[in-house]
């Protein structure tokens, strides 16, 4: 039978931002609509009543706060979104041309607005206004307005880096695809679309405002960029308190009225350790309300609730794990993932540095220049010199990021950095071919020179903090010690919890009676990440399995996984439910619920809120929600998946071949649409037609066992023995590991 599919919450969601411009990240309406004026409404904000908390503006925060607005002014927040005019437009639009696809692109100015001639949805060329400058260094895009309120980036890119260094020139995000107007990265496409994609982290409370009946938007925002309370929340109560309005007295003396207090440095000093050159906070930082402010727009994560908990990000947010697409397997960034993911790897992280403990959190500049931002903490005679790191001074590999933070360049000119801060491992890339910082220089240099040069410099390998490669790559290979190795990774307290969480995701897919109990010590562990990991990996139990495991979760403290909580006990039937729980289930599942209405123009949301009917036997509210993702996104593969398995269910598997078979109009390259169709063909008793579709997933998707297991299954079927045994051992010479092919190849052995 054909199975739907359930890919991870983190990534239906819009769980990053593609289309992300400036430097530090930083997360896309009727333009002329706003909560406030863009610099605020001084008056109306000192008449605030008490109810509040309401957002009143940069220009209110200034008049107490001069210095950190002084420091904030120009810097990437400030600049993250501008209105199109002379001063903040930095692309050249004197009639320029910027030729790709057989499409020539040209920007040029009309009656003192910017505009671009250029292919709209339909192909066809037309001029369109440039409404909104995005970002600024080192590259800067525009934005277009489309009908239903819908505001476009523009692939077509301003480099604005020096000529010295390659800038001041047009250039084009996705130079190695071809991106005409029916391709998905066109920017008239969802993925380019800044209400969907960026709005949230570009701008202050901003309140995306979808209509699901119009396919509309109302974007809003109270300013334009990301200001003060972007990051310190709604300053009404902080205001009253300051100015003793009446009430005041009724406001925390201690909090001051502030939504968060980002307090974690108060009180707190560094000191270095004359022993090991190494740094040692005074009193160890008990809370994360700062480093959970930044990733709120500073890591690949997944929104869930539109009113976001300041210094909580779980509680409206669910952060990406360390996925095959997104990290190596040794946690170095791969994919667009921003800081946060890579950070809560680190040994810094683990030991109590914050954000703010390199950068200076208004201007957002590191506290000291070169080296010297990390010597703030790590004693210079030790690791300052050619004994530690075997470079010349001021030369490329003396300086401490060169090793300890390797950069990777996205959107074609934006250089980021890696901030796992982890010790090179030449000898892992030898073992498994995840990237070294020492090749990244040394590029005509095999990774066994260098973890030749690093054993005979330092007498050993390097063996640092992170000690979770080896095992996430065996369970991306399937390696038949697995889930032993993802066992101890789970139990490992000193491994970072996003790769523990990680490990707890993979044992969700190899579930055994063994298995079954760690994922039930997972969801009670005391980490949020850990136990939203476990709900997802449910999926391979029956409703009446994970009742008795995870109920209590309906009441987590953390609202996500409350509603993960709600998405995995779907199934169950309330008449099961003990009636003194069945409140907390209803409220859990009405949570979750609002998650799937905010992103309901999202396809994978649609498809997440069909399968949440799906389990509960509300077909028709399931099947309008799949041909609702299907009009969102006419490519979305999990769509047809999933729908075409509702109508086997129901027994409508003629409409359900249809659906099939609409999807590989769209996308006759997808496997697992090939491999819906052949297990559908074959259901109806169609065998030929079956093996040529079973067959061509997998020559689409060698690497997928599922695929090769059930062609293989169905030649025997066919009474082709023979074929299918030599088929089994070829696959076995791709996937040597895969259990359900070895004992095939067994069973086949024997007839």
């Amino acid at each position: 039978m054909s199975a739907p599919v359930r890919p991870y919450h983190k990534s239906l969601f819009a769980a990053a931002a593609v289309l992300l411009i400036i430097g530090v990240a930083v997360i896309f309406v009727r333009t002329s609509v706003h909560l406030s004026s863009s610099n605020g409404d001084v008056a109306s904000s000192k008449a605030m009543v008490l109810s509040g908390p309401e957002f009143v503006g940069r220009s209110v925060c200034a008049e107490c706060h001069a210095e950190q607005d002084r420091l904030w002014r120009g810097s990437h927040h400030d600049l993250a979104m501008q209105e199109a005019a002379s001063g903040t437009v930095l692309g050249n639009f004197d009639d320029t041309e910027f030729s790709k696809d057989g499409i020539v692109s040209r920007f040029f100015r009309r009656d003192g607005r910017f505009w671009m001639n250029t292919d709209g949805p339909d192909g066809r060329l037309a001029d369109f206004e440039i409404k909104y400058a995005f970002g600024f260094f080192p590259l800067q895009q525009y934005l277009i307005e489309l009908p239903g309120g819908r505001f476009q980036a523009i692939s077509i890119a301003w480099d604005s880096r020096s000529i010295e260094e390659g800038g001041q020139r047009w250039f084009h995000l996705y130079p190695d695809e071809s991106t005409v107007h029916t391709d998905e990265l066109h920017w008239t496409k969802r993925a380019q679309n800044w209400n969907f994609m960026c709005a949230e982290c570009h701008s202050t409370n901003l309140q995306k405002n979808y209509d699901p009946d119009t396919r509309s938007y109302h974007t809003v925002w109270s300013e334009i960029d990301v200001s003060c309370e972007a990051c310190h929340g709604p300053a009404s109560r902080h205001v009253a308190w300051v100015e003793r309005k009446p009430g005041f007295e009724r406001i925390d003396a201690e909090t001051k009225g502030l939504i968060v207090q980002l307090d974690e440095r108060l009180g707190s000093r560094w000191t270095i350790d004359p022993e090991s050159g190494n740094a040692h906070r005074n009193v160890p930082r008990s809370v994360d309300k700062e480093v959970q402010v930044c990733a709120r727009c500073h890591s690949r994560r997944a929104q869930f609730f539109a009113d976001y908990r300041y210094g909580s990000l779980m509680d409206s947010h669910l952060p990406s794990l360390l996925q095959e697409s997104l990290y190596h397997a040794d946690g170095q960034i791969d994919g667009e993932v921003y800081e946060y993911g890579s950070f809560l790897q680190s040994k810094m992280y683990r030991y109590g540095v914050t954000c703010s403990d390199c950068h200076e959190p208004h201007s957002l500049k590191l506290r000291a220049e070169g080296n010297g931002v990390c010597l703030q903490c790590h004693a210079a005679e030790q690791f300052d010199n050619e004994r530690h790191h075997f470079h010349e001074l001021g030369a490329p590999g003396s300086r401490c990021v060169d090793c300890h933070m390797p950069a990777k360049t996205y959107m074609v000119v934006d250089v980021r950095h890696d901030h796992g801060f982890r010790i090179p491992r030449p000898d892992l890339s030898e073992q498994i071919g995840t990237p070294n910082a020492c090749n990244a220089c040394h590029s005509d240099q095999t990774s066994r020179w260098a973890s030749d040069i690093v054993r005979q410099r330092y007498g050993h390998d390097p063996k640092g903090y992170q000690n979770f490669a080896e095992t996430l790559h065996a369970a991306q290979s399937g390696a038949n010690d697995t889930n032993a190795r993802l066992t101890a990774l789970l139990k490992d307290n000193n491994q970072p919890t996003i790769a523990r969480a990680t490990a707890v995701a993979e044992l969700g897919t190899r579930l055994s009676s063994e298995m079954f109990l760690l994922l039930t010590e997972a969801l009670n562990d005391p980490e949020p990440l850990l136990r939203s990991s476990a709900l997802e990996a449910l999926s391979q139990l029956t409703p009446e399995q994970r009742w008795p495991i995870a109920h209590q979760l309906l009441r987590d403290p953390v609202r996500t996984v409350r509603a993960l909580a709600a998405s995995a006990l779907a199934g169950t039937s309330e008449q099961s439910i003990p009636s003194h729980e069945r409140a907390e289930f209803r409220q859990a599942m009405n949570e979750y619920l609002s998650a799937l209405r905010l992103n309901a123009d999202d396809p994978a949301a649609q498809v997440n809120l069909g399968n949440f009917y799906s389990v509960r036997d509300e077909t028709d509210s399931a099947e309008r929600a799949y041909r609702e993702a299907l009009q969102l996104d006419s490519n979305w593969v999990p769509a047809y998946i999933n729908l075409a398995d509702l109508l086997r269910r129901i027994k409508r598997d003629g409409d359900g071949e249809k659906v099939l078979r609409e999807g590989l109009n769209h996308a006759p390259k997808s496997a697992v649409l090939h491999h819906s169709l052949g297990l559908l063909q074959a259901r109806n008793k169609n065998l030929t037609e079956a093996l040529t579709s079973l067959k061509q997933a997998v020559d689409l998707d060698p690497g997928a066992p599922q695929f090769s297991y059930v062609y293989a299954l169905a030649l025997s079927s066919a009474g082709n023995n023979k074929e299918a045994r030599e088929f089994v051992e070829s696959a076995l010479k791709r996937l040597p590991h895969d259990p359900s092919l070895i004992l095939l190849n067994e069973h086949l052995s024997k007839e």
